[in-house]
């Protein structure tokens, strides 16, 4: 899954091409998984120029004529692709075809990808712009797992399976750890290995792949590492479920319960 560092760079080379530009039409071949008919999304955004492409969370909003919001959430396995006048790519669940000629194919195998016509905005806090203190307020009422309580957008916009693992390896907190058992130091450091992890990622990604759309490998993680046994520092990977998510920790990683 697409997570903030990849869609944060998505966003930045969509709006490169794409801003400013005027949506001839929008098809949505897979409609399965929309909340209004086709119909409204083509009455709503088609004849209108797009002004902005912004990442909210786990999606990205794409802003027409100041009126209306496009909501994107690849999910598992979304993926976009540029095309010029006709689409010819596999699995296409939407296309939007600018005036110019140039389209963005919305792909998924699995068929899972959501589209939004003018989404509610979430007022849960963006993971990359935590108030000061925020989380310790925020965990002392929750007496869940710490992984879960970071995914499960309720307290934090943002974090998926991958990058939750990388933050708490970072921190040196265990996944299983109760939200509300961590002492305030710890949440701190919590603090500020999310916006590190966050923005080292990013720029990994940008440096190596700094026109991409498209997801990449994530080799360079640290501990989220499926076909690898040991950390870069030669620590065991240990795997895991938590709430029906694989999860990658160490050994090293302090429990608190």
């Amino acid at each position: 899954m697409p997570e903030i560092p990849d869609l944060n760079i998505f966003s930045s080379n969509l709006a490169k091409r794409l801003v400013g530009k005027t949506l001839t039409t929008i098809g949505i071949l897979v409609p399965r998984k929309l909340k209004e008919p086709e119909a409204a999304f083509k009455a709503a955004l088609e004849g209108l120029q797009l002004t902005a492409i912004n990442r909210v969370g786990k999606q990205l909003y794409f802003a027409f004529g100041n009126r209306h919001v496009l909501g994107l959430h690849l999910m598992l396995y979304g993926s976009m692709h540029w095309y010029e006048s006709k689409n010819e790519n596999k699995f296409t669940i939407a296309e939007l075809l600018f005036s110019d000629g140039t389209g963005l194919a919305i792909t998924d195998w699995q068929k899972s990808v959501m589209l939004m016509l003018d989404p509610e905005i979430s007022k849960v806090p963006d993971a990359m712009e935590l108030p000061a203190n925020y989380l310790e307020t925020a965990l002392k009422k929750i007496g869940r797992p710490i992984k879960t309580v970071l995914t499960d957008g309720k307290v934090v916009q943002g974090i998926g399976n991958a990058y939750v693992d990388e933050i708490l390896y970072a921190a040196k907190i265990s996944p299983f750890s109760i939200a509300n058992k961590i002492p305030e130091e710890k949440i701190n450091i919590l603090t500020y290995a999310i916006k590190q992890v966050l923005m080292d990622a990013e720029a990994h990604i940008l440096k190596n792949f700094p026109d991409t759309i498209t997801e990449k490998e994530r080799d360079f993680l640290k501990v989220h590492l499926p076909k690898q046994k040991l950390t870069p520092n030669g620590e065991a990977i240990l795997v895991a479920e938590i709430a029906s998510r694989k999860t990658y920790y160490t050994e090293g990683q302090q429990l608190f319960e």
